[in-house]
């Protein structure tokens, strides 16, 4: 009886108490879980539809010159297939000397469009490559607000990501490069937010030093660049982002891991940094500056060396007339009045920003300040 007693009156460890902050907790997750959602998907929505104005009013067509030839060179794909596009010869391009297609373009437009109309030709969904080829930008613009917000959420907060996935879904600088009909390269990079998601990808493999997610990068990396040529303007920031971490004394092994599987000149320097710090716990510090000083010499004068002679022996092509651009802002224009010509290659003015930033202008300070007052290896980048 005395026992019953006890069991009676001591209390279970599943408490109502307990019970109800169980249940508040689960419901305040799910509430949030659906508001992200929601707001995501809204994101998408108005992405969408703020890019069809130019087939509402018109009809459904691919404008400009580039997009022209990328639908050609997707619908030559679709109807004779991939082995056949890599050999084919377009005799209507460039006339009249006519252009090698297959190894002169990058595939990767081509092979998304062409993948999306194999899906839907197995769902029994009858629709034209042309129809698939005008919708691609804006049917694909969420993906930049869903990457975008994975990338802020890794740097920040899920809360600061949703803001950034609002702020570039109505970005005017993004809209223009992904209306409806605008079939161009920067469709798969910008649009579908290839670069974003890269980035996060890198982000997460820095974070975690998971060789699972640095393959991951490397895969998105790929695609990326077989997609667009110009992804060299942008995809340095992960190099830089590498030798800014080792220049302020963060060298970790997860940065080592992360820049492992994209590979490149950060590696080299990777490894040289990992056998100093080997060779620093075993001799002097003497010893270990007279090695660092004549390591680096060697290294510097060898390199040196190495680089002029496959640039003399015609291994090293020389930079094209767009990287001079960048350092001589005048040098096209009076040696290659082509790339003048193009207007995105063209220095950018003051109001630009403002126009294609809208409002990211204004709080771009306010989130580099608290990224450099909140600094680690993530926020760097």
């Amino acid at each position: 009886m005395a026992g019953s007693a006890s069991s009676a009156t001591t209390p279970s460890s599943s408490s109502p108490a307990t019970d109800t902050g169980t249940k508040v907790f689960s419901n305040s997750v799910g509430i949030t879980s659906l508001l992200t959602f929601v707001i995501l998907i809204l994101a998408w929505l108005v992405g969408f539809a703020s890019r069809l104005f130019a087939i509402v009013r018109f009809e459904s067509i691919i404008h400009e010159f580039d997009p022209w030839f990328n639908y050609r060179a997707t619908h030559h794909m679709v109807e004779h297939g991939f082995y056949n596009f890599l050999n084919w010869f377009d005799d209507r391009a460039w006339y009249p000397l006519g252009r090698i297609v297959g190894g002169t373009v990058y595939p990767g437009l081509m092979l998304t469009s062409g993948g999306i109309h194999y899906i839907l030709s197995l769902l029994n969904i009858p629709i034209h490559i042309r129809d698939v080829c005008v919708f691609l930008a804006p049917t694909f613009s969420g993906l930049t607000a869903i990457a975008t917000y994975f990338l802020t959420k890794e740097l920040w907060t899920p809360g600061a990501g949703l803001f950034a996935a609002c702020f570039i879904a109505i970005s005017p600088g993004y809209t223009s490069r992904s209306v409806a009909g605008s079939y161009d390269n920067e469709v798969i990079n910008f649009v579908c937010g290839m670069f974003q998601f890269t980035y996060f990808l890198w982000v997460r493999s820095v974070k975690t030093g998971s060789i699972f997610w640095a393959s991951l990068t490397a895969l998105s990396y790929f695609y990326m660049v077989s997609a667009w040529g110009g992804y060299v303007f942008i995809i340095n920031l992960i190099p830089l982002h590498v030798l800014a971490l080792i220049m302020i004394g963060r060298y970790s092994s997860k940065i080592y891991v992360g820049e492992y599987c994209l590979c490149g000149m950060c590696l080299e320097i990777f490894q040289l940094i990992a056998a100093l710090k080997y060779a620093q716990r075993r001799i002097t510090r003497k010893q270990f500056v007279t090695l660092f000083i004549g390591g680096v010499s060697i290294t510097f004068l060898v390199g040196f060396a190495f680089i002029a002679f496959l640039t003399y022996a015609g291994y090293i092509a020389p930079w094209s007339g767009r990287f001079y651009s960048l350092w001589d802002t005048g040098y096209a224009k009076i040696h290659i009045p082509i790339i003048a010509s193009v207007s995105e290659h063209q220095p950018t003015t003051w109001v630009s920003f403002f126009f294609d930033l809208h409002i990211t202008a204004a709080v771009f300070p306010v989130g580099l300040w608290y990224c450099v007052k909140n600094v680690n290896d993530e926020r760097v980048f």
